[in-house]
């Protein structure tokens, strides 16, 4: 198996380790709901806390601790009658920096279109051939996709067979009529099918290629030199641009920068000096809704 864990895991020998992947926080807010003295939130908080952290997502991963990826899930309930939830979830993920105590953001999304039914103790089981619910399908979808892009930090092109797997999720729901899953469907401009569509797109290898270009060869050179992991994250950005000219105002491209965005401007203003000026216009071309961050680069 190609994948980083695998080989991080040979050089630390193999002992009794959890097979779970994830490290995650899962929060549920039903406070706009005005129903807080129900327990069936505390119910799926805690039933979705078991179902992310206790499952296992990948085949032959035996993970410790510090190696699992970090993230957090904030579900938001806007409305409850007859277990049917109407809801907005944020995702975020992170992976470590080597050589460093620092985590750096991987993804980060807030889907507004996460409506589903769920009865209290209800279980939650993963099937990835079925359509089970919605509940299940999303959740399940955006851990697959994080497993995706976490691999792809590592090698290029490595988390293939875990985009396969959220797409298909996204065709089940597709198929089911679920909520979300359209792809002419989704809150404003975001849509899961049409993410997931892009990840495995020919068409958006340069962003992936960027994934790794950005985290392998840029953050994580950074504690052996500084001006060089500057100059291949530059590169990673320079590949983001040459996709973004292809494919202008894609959804990949600006939801790296939602998760991005503090991060290249903070790696820009420090270390070793660089042109930042035909970086700054190409970021204000890539990611305009970030323009309050790319004014603060100097």
């Amino acid at each position: 198996m190609k994948y980083w864990i695998y080989i991080i895991t040979l050089v630390f020998g193999l002992s009794n380790l959890n097979a779970q992947e994830f490290e995650c926080q899962v929060k549920v807010d039903a406070v706009q709901t005005g129903k807080l003295q129900l327990t069936i939130f505390d119910n799926l908080e805690q039933s979705l806390t078991e179902f992310v952290n206790q499952n296992s997502w990948t085949n032959n991963r035996n993970l410790k601790d510090h190696q699992k990826i970090k993230c957090s899930m904030f579900v938001n309930i806007t409305s409850y009658e007859d277990n049917f939830f109407e809801a907005s979830i944020q995702f975020q993920s992170s992976r470590p920096v080597f050589g460093s105590d620092i985590s750096t953001p991987i993804l980060n999304i807030n889907d507004r279109s996460f409506n589903f039914n769920y009865t209290e103790f209800q279980p939650l089981n993963f099937n990835p051939n079925t359509f089970e619910t919605n509940l299940i399908s999303v959740v399940s979808f955006y851990l697959l996709t994080s497993l995706g892009m976490d691999a792809d930090s590592f090698e290029k092109f490595g988390g293939t067979e875990y985009y396969q797997q959220a797409q298909q999720v996204a065709s089940a729901g597709q198929s089911a009529n679920a909520s979300g899953w359209s792809s002419s469907g989704g809150s404003g401009d975001f849509n899961r099918f049409n993410l997931i569509r892009d990840l495995i797109s020919q068409n958006f290898s340069q962003f992936r290629e960027a994934l790794y270009v950005y985290h392998r060869e840029g953050l994580d050179q950074m504690h052996e030199d500084v001006e060089l992991g500057k100059e291949n994250i530059i590169q990673a950005l320079d590949l983001l641009k040459e996709n973004n000219k292809v494919r202008p105002n894609s959804l990949l491209v600006r939801s790296f920068f939602d998760a991005k965005a503090n991060e290249v401007q903070l790696i820009l203003n420090g270390g070793p000096e660089a042109d930042v000026a035909a970086i700054k216009e190409s970021l204000y071309k890539m990611a305009p809704g970030q323009n309050r961050v790319w004014k603060e680069i100097k």
